[in-house]
């Protein structure tokens, strides 16, 4: 899978990696991949439930090493 973007959120507690994907994601083009790194618990819950109230696909959620990677395809 073509990853288009990277974002970096690690380090960033809740509200915060939500809000960074939320502004990131806004200048990509519709179909673009995104994968987003973060390590705060929160966004495993966060990420996926704000990317589906918006109508962004989750393509993957994992968790490695103590932190999250998470791949979105922009609606």
């Amino acid at each position: 899978m073509k990853i288009d973007q990277s974002l970096d959120v690690k380090g960033l507690v809740c509200p915060i990696p939500v809000l960074k994907t939320k502004q990131f994601i806004s200048k990509m083009e519709s179909g673009q991949v995104l994968e987003i790194s973060a390590t705060d618990p929160a966004s495993k819950e966060d990420i996926p439930a704000w990317a589906n109230r918006v109508g962004h696909e989750i393509i993957e959620v994992k968790e490695e090493d103590n932190h999250l990677k998470f791949i979105l395809r922009k609606k």
